[in-house]
């Protein structure tokens, strides 16, 4: 069964910080792409991060560069989001995605919330 579960998300005020995790389960991690989206309230979801197998590389919304770090640890199959000098318009509820390179196959998690305000 496979599972991704995200934790970590809350109220946090402007310039505050939160780390996002996701654990995976079910799923060969190690050779999945791991994604961040977020969907703000009456909005689409949008890419907010990405890291391939290996951490090597690694793609950010133009929103969040040098604000948002995503890393990865195989060992405990589990990405995460360090997301810094937050601002009111990160609110949004944040999932975890993975894309397992050998089945092409992709999986969601159910979403963390997030709000930044004073």
């Amino acid at each position: 069964q496979v599972q991704l579960v995200e934790s970590g998300g809350g109220l946090v005020r402007p310039g505050g910080s939160l780390r996002l995790s996701c654990a995976a389960s079910g799923f060969t991690f190690s050779r999945s792409i791991m994604k961040w989206y977020c969907q703000a309230p009456g909005k689409e979801r949008q890419l907010v991060a990405v890291i391939t197998t290996t951490g090597g590389i690694r793609n950010y919304a133009d929103s969040v560069k040098g604000r948002f770090t995503i890393s990865r640890d195989n060992a405990k199959n589990t990405v995460y989001l360090q997301m810094n000098s937050l601002k009111p318009e990160d609110t949004a509820v944040y999932y975890c995605n993975a894309v397992e390179l050998v089945t092409s196959k992709e999986y969601w998690g159910q979403g963390t919330q997030v709000i930044v305000s004073s």
